[in-house]
Formats: C-alpha cells, sequence, structure tokens
C-alpha cells in the first residue's frame, strides 16, 4: 500500500473482535446495546454493526441521525439535548425513522410540546454527577416539570431516563470506574422506581466505553450507549479499560525532518489530523505513540518514544537513537492516537490495511 499523505489506517480485525466483544457482553448481560456512532462516523462500519445484530444506534447530532438513517438505520436515539434552531429537520427525520430526542431544561420542553406535529420519543437527560448535562436526579421537581410538559401533546412519548458516566474518563482506576457506575445506576433506579408506576415502560439508557467495558453487569439499566470501544485509543489504555493491541487505528504519517543531535523527528501530521488532546504523563504531554506500520497490522508501541507536540500541520516526534537509526525522509510510521473519535471525525475516512477505502459522514 503507497502511502503519501496522513491517513488514517483503521486494522479491520481488531474493530470487528471489539464490535463482536460489546454485542456478546450485550447479550451476556441481558441489555439492548444501542451503539454510540459518533466515533466512527461510517456507514459501512455501522454495517458491521448491523450484520453482528445491531438495529438501533446513538448519533450526537442531525446530520449524523439523517446520514445513518439514508443508510438504513430506523431506530435512532439523537443523545445530545436538541436544539431546537434545528427542530425543523428533526421532524422531518421522525416522519421517516423511529427518532428519539433528549431534554434537560422546561424551556426546550414548551417548545417541543408546542411546536410537535410528528410522533416522537423523548428521554429526560440525568446527571449523576458528570455535570455537562442533565437534570440533577435528586430534583424531582424539575423532572415532574417535563413530564408534564410532555404529556400535554400525545405524539410525545416519554422512553424514560438517559444518562452519560462521562466521569469514568476522570478515573484513576478500574475500582473508580466501577464505583461512578454503581452510584450512577442506583441514582437511576431510584428515579425508575419513583416514575414507573405511572410509566411502566419507561427504560434506563446509560452510555460510556469505560464501563460498558469493565462491567459484568448492568442491573438496573435497559440499554448502552458506549461507542468508542469501536477503536479504542490510548486515554482508554490509560484508563486500564483496553491494551495496545485493541487501538484499531492508527494513523499513518510521513517523515519530513530527522533532527538526531534533539532526539526529534518531524512528521507531516499534526493538530489537523490528530486533535489536541493530550495525556499527561511525567509532566510531559503525550499527543500519540509511535508504533511500526507492517503488512498485516502494526507493532506495540516503541519505547521511550512518544509526540511530543503538535501544531496546525506538524508533530515532533520525541525518539530515541535507535528509532532515529531506522528513519530516513520520506519514511512512514504510524501513531496510535489519544482520542479516536476527534482522531476519527478530523481524518474524514479510513484506509484498511489491504488498501481499502472507508468513507465517513465527512468524506464527500
Amino acid at each position: 500500500m503507497k502511502i503519501s499523505e496522513a491517513i488514517l489506517l483503521l486494522d479491520k480485525s481488531k474493530c470487528l473482535a471489539n464490535i463482536e466483544f460489546m454485542v456478546s457482553k450485550a447479550k451476556n448481560t441481558n441489555i439492548l446495546l444501542r451503539p454510540h456512532f459518533k466515533t466512527h462516523q461510517s456507514a459501512e462500519i455501522g454495517l458491521w454493526f448491523r450484520q453482528l445484530g445491531c438495529s438501533t444506534c446513538t448519533v450526537a447530532s442531525v446530520e449524523m441521525a439523517e446520514y445513518f438513517a439514508q443508510n438504513g438505520w430506523n431506530n435512532i436515539t439523537l443523545a445530545i439535548p436538541l436544539n431546537i434552531l434545528q427542530f425543523k429537520s428533526v421532524e422531518n427525520l421522525a416522519k421517516e425513522i423511529s427518532l428519539n430526542i433528549v431534554l434537560d431544561n422546561l424551556q426546550t420542553a414548551i417548545f417541543v410540546a408546542k411546536n410537535t406535529k410528528t410522533a416522537l420519543g423523548v428521554f429526560i437527560k440525568i446527571d449523576t454527577g458528570y455535570g455537562r448535562a442533565g437534570v440533577l436526579a435528586e430534583n424531582l421537581a424539575a423532572i415532574d416539570e417535563l413530564l408534564n410538559e410532555i404529556s400535554t401533546n400525545n405524539r410525545l412519548q416519554f422512553k424514560g431516563f438517559l444518562s452519560h458516566f462521562g466521569h469514568t474518563y476522570k478515573a484513576q482506576s478500574a475500582g473508580e470506574i466501577k464505583k461512578i457506575y454503581a452510584e450512577g445506576l442506583t441514582q437511576l433506579s431510584v428515579l425508575k422506581n419513583v416514575y414507573k408506576s405511572k410509566f411502566p415502560e419507561l427504560i434506563i439508557s446509560i452510555g460510556d466505553t469505560p464501563g460498558a467495558t469493565l462491567l459484568d453487569s448492568f442491573e438496573g439499566a435497559d440499554e448502552i450507549r458506549p461507542g468508542n470501544f469501536v477503536f479504542y485509543d490510548l486515554m482508554q489504555e490509560s484508563l486500564g479499560v483496553c491494551n495496545h493491541n485493541q487501538i484499531a487505528i492508527a494513523l499513518a504519517a510521513p517523515v519530513i525532518g530527522i533532527y538526531p543531535e534533539q532526539n526529534k523527528v518531524l512528521l507531516h501530521a499534526g493538530a489537523v489530523h490528530f486533535s489536541k488532546e493530550y495525556l499527561p504523563a511525567n509532566e510531559k504531554k503525550v499527543f500519540g505513540l509511535p508504533v511500526i506500520i507492517n503488512q498485516n497490522s502494526w507493532s506495540e508501541p516503541i519505547p521511550d518514544c512518544y509526540l511530543a507536540s503538535v501544531s496546525q500541520e506538524h508533530g515532533v516526534l520525541y525518539a530515541t537513537n535507535e528509532l532515529i537509526s531506522e528513519l530516513k525522509i520520506g519514511s512512514i510510521i504510524g501513531i496510535l492516537p489519544v482520542h479516536s473519535c476527534l482522531t476519527g471525525q478530523a481524518m474524514k475516512s479510513y484506509r484498511t490495511l489491504n488498501g481499502e477505502h472507508i468513507d465517513t459522514m465527512h468524506s464527500f
């Protein structure tokens, strides 16, 4: 495979193994898997999920919902508080598929109840500790206000409570991730018990890759919405969620400068390719880890080397003398990304190891 510029390589076998793992876990724990497609954003990769039995998905934008609906997905949750400025597009899509939206404030709920003319599923977003969005789980008065408003329009169907345990990403250990899950599920179970007599079919929907990967039971929840697991990344590896061999993408970057006296290698791959996400490590910032690309996949990360900085188009790799001796101008080196969701969106497409081009919603 000829590479002349930065491209995002996809190890299909690792990706399929990651999907199979989560599908199997959902079946074994008797919970619905509604995978979040914001990580891969690809109709082709979505098809791999469908072939393994998934029929529902989660998205992060109206445009993403439209893209996957056009590619055969007819049961979608838009898992971000509704942007009322896009409501016409939401309604148009809801005429074609089963669409769930998310509400977490009364002003938006009033707007939706007043303007909805098409059947819509509605989740109420609950904040169990992440602090990004949602009604606090103990704020029953606010939840009641939302439910009362939803009930004024019979086209709106209350589906249940939805939460994202995003604070698992700040955890320091697998044990702490499990503790966050236990606390969140306890809060949501209390809500379910409060409201199940009035809404016997309400469900609890939770999401995030760290917990979905590490937990062996999701008692109290009805569906999980992980997304990053399809590729994993260095952030997940740093949390103890995966290992390097499960990371399914690597950015192939051309070497455009070598500076042995500084132990630095310059790559034509920067923030516009990776994003500026980094991992702190002993007073260093790690923007990625280098690997050697081979015909079948890529190596383990090269010891004592790391992507030390990124600007718009440049990446500066700290390299040992041994690695520098193996490189020349025009060499291609792989970089495992810190955050695969952002890298995937930045790169807009994938190249499998056998040279197959895989588009995303941003490819055109």
